[in-house]
């Protein structure tokens, strides 16, 4: 097949799931007329073997397994490299993509910030719309930047291009209008605030399931926003990305007991608590799965404790847990926080960020079990 046809099929599919930006449709041009996402792929992509490993998969050698990577479909991400075993960076999927560009409220003219440029698509995105000379795009990894730049160059656009800790941002250009980031931080670095404009606006995905949308103060003194969507990112390079939390075992050091427990665990599944709960306790970890009659969460806190619930066909479950910790018992409580505050969805969430450090509330600010 053709990779226009993929193209197209990706386009159809997020028509029909309602995904294309009704306020942005700069978006979709961009993304399926003049910027096609495989143009900035490159030909070695990576996938999952289903076992134990990422596997490479080069054009070279089968192309349309590389093109069904590319264009795997609205909510899936193409992984671009894989370090020490574990993807590093990757080709957003296109829905989000969509989405946090649709977010960061762009126009003809402003100056943008990336920090983490990867293969490069999302900076021509931004300089399709902003103009010549008017994105700058930060990489720590100095051949994914090499190769961002080549790309962005055959593209025709003029995107400035530097290797640099994207956490800092790049104080030599600022002040931006806009700033976007393409990997999660569980803190807002407070110098992409100060870098960013007042009135400016910061769109950055945060602890990994989402990202919000944030506007500086007049004053320049505190930057605040809402929850915009849902997505799961690469955090930013050397932060742990969970291997522990995928080998989860029930030998793990530690006591190893098997409770009770008097709550049904497959609301686990809905994101609105989900959210609340990586908003209440950042550190665990939770997982759902489903096999047959059987229903699975799986938590657990990146260092040594675990727990397993196996909730059965007739809605017994039973929980198995390990390590110095109760972690269990801790979802408990920020699951009662998030009854008490009338269970916000993920909507209702929103961030200050100051100097001294973030706050996230639910409602209004400063409001709520969340705020401080």
């Amino acid at each position: 097949m053709h990779l226009d046809d993929r193209r197209h099929e990706l386009a159809e599919a997020m028509d029909t799931q309602g995904l294309w930006p009704a306020d942005s449709p700069w978006v979709r041009r961009a993304i399926l007329d003049s910027l096609p996402r495989h143009q900035f792929a490159p030909d070695r992509l990576w996938t999952w073997n289903g076992h134990d490993a990422y596997e490479p998969v080069d054009r070279a050698h089968d192309q349309n397994a590389w093109a069904d990577l590319v264009y795997i479909g609205p909510e899936d991400s193409t992984i671009i490299q894989v370090v020490d075993g574990l993807p590093s960076s990757s080709l957003s999927c296109t829905a989000v993509v969509a989405d946090m560009l649709d977010s960061l409220l762009l126009e003809p003219g402003q100056r943008v910030l990336e920090v983490g440029s990867g293969a490069g698509w999302n900076a021509a995105l931004l300089a399709s719309r902003a103009g010549a000379g008017l994105v700058t795009t930060v990489e720590v990894d100095v051949e994914l930047a090499a190769a961002a730049a080549r790309r962005l160059a055959v593209a025709g656009l003029d995107v400035a291009v530097h290797t640099g800790d994207g956490n800092a941002g790049w104080p030599a250009a600022a002040p931006f209008d806009r700033l976007i980031a393409t990997y999660a931080v569980e803190r807002i670095p407070w110098t992409w605030i100060e870098q960013t404009a007042p009135g400016g606006r910061l769109v950055i995905p945060w602890g990994r399931m989402g990202h919000v949308a944030l506007t500086v103060a007049d004053d320049g003194k505190s930057a605040t926003g809402w929850v915009q969507g849902l997505g799961l990112f690469m955090p930013s390079r050397g932060v742990d990305q969970g291997l522990a939390f995928h080998t989860i075992r029930g030998d793990v050091p530690g006591r190893a007991v098997q409770v009770d427990v008097d709550r049904d665990l497959r609301r686990l599944a809905d994101a609105h608590l989900l959210f609340a709960l990586r908003v209440s306790h950042p550190d665990i970890r939770i997982a759902t799965s489903a096999a047959e009659a059987d229903f699975f969460v799986h938590l657990h806190d990146g260092v040594s404790s675990w727990a397993h619930a196996v909730i059965g066909e007739g809605g017994t479950t039973t929980v198995y847990e390990g390590g110095p910790r109760h972690l269990l018992a801790e979802v408990y409580t920020g699951w009662e926080c998030w009854e008490a505050a009338d269970t916000p969805p993920v909507w209702d969430f929103g961030m200050t960020v100051t100097p001294d450090g973030q706050a996230v509330w639910a409602g209004t600010e400063g409001n709520g079990p969340y705020a401080g």
